[in-house]
């Protein structure tokens, strides 16, 4: 398997996986959506029980393609958030556990990726957020389904219609992650913990997971339909592409309301 976009590294019980566009900021693209749902069907075929998802360089994952979203209608943006909620939940889905290793920016869908994990630690040099609303969007990769399930609407809501970053400190409050740690503690106490994890029993750790997600921590797939829906109806206001162009202009967006 030749990747673009990620490096993998299976230990055995569990796996080490970096996105692996620093340049980038490490965002995300169709390209990577498609690598990682192929990384995911060799994690299966290893029978790997744990994961470390990290990113390489400054960023975890800065967020979607602000410049290939931009150039999309309604249709082809509901097309794309659709793609991202699928292979979101099937990570989501996925018998082996996911644990978010959280090291720089982890803004819009890269939040959203986060979400999609089962557990989260963070370096007290992380910076998270859904600045969707302030480039004319919403989320659409699930943000609008998960964080309001770990964080509670009313935070969620906070976040979401500030567009606002917020520290490790803030998402630890939140229990958005479940530990913040040094920068250069961060990616050994995660992979220590996939350690530990790969010696647990795999069907029972899958089922663990499943009774979970049965308790509606996760996304429900009508809703995540929904979202896509609201996702594309953004790309057919004047306002949406409007904040899109502004941000690769870099100045600030004027909104007619319409």
């Amino acid at each position: 398997m030749r990747l673009q976009c990620f490096d993998l590294r299976v230990q055995k019980k569990w796996a080490l996986l970096e996105m692996a566009r620093p340049e980038k900021l490490n965002v995300i693209d169709q390209l990577m959506l498609f690598e990682l749902e192929e990384v995911l069907t060799s994690l299966r075929l290893h029978k790997v029980k744990a994961v470390v998802l990290t990113g390489q360089g400054k960023a975890f994952a800065a967020g979607a393609d602000v410049a290939a979203m931009a150039e999309m209608d309604s249709q082809s943006a509901q097309e794309f958030s659709a793609l991202g909620n699928r292979i979101f939940q099937l990570m989501e889905d996925h018998p082996a556990v996911f644990i978010a290793a959280v090291n720089g920016y982890a803004l819009g869908g890269g939040l959203e990726l986060a979400l999609a994990c089962d557990l989260r630690m963070a370096s007290s040099k992380a910076a998270f957020g859904q600045p969707e609303v302030n480039l004319g969007i919403i989320p659409g990769f699930g943000g609008t389904q998960r964080l309001p399930r770990l964080v509670g609407a009313a935070k969620a809501k906070e976040w979401i219609f500030t567009g606002r970053r917020f520290s490790a400190q803030e998402a630890l409050e939140a229990g958005l992650v479940s530990k913040v740690l040094q920068p250069e503690e961060l990616l050994e106490e995660a992979c220590a913990l996939a350690e530990e994890l790969g010696w647990k029993s795999a069907p029972i750790l899958s089922l663990a997971k499943q009774a979970v997600a049965a308790s509606g921590t996760g996304i429900q797939e009508t809703h995540g339909q929904r979202e896509a829906a609201l996702f594309g109806k953004c790309f057919a206001t004047e306002d949406g592409p409007e904040g899109l162009q502004a941000f690769l202009e870099k100045r600030d967006p004027v909104f007619h309301d319409r």
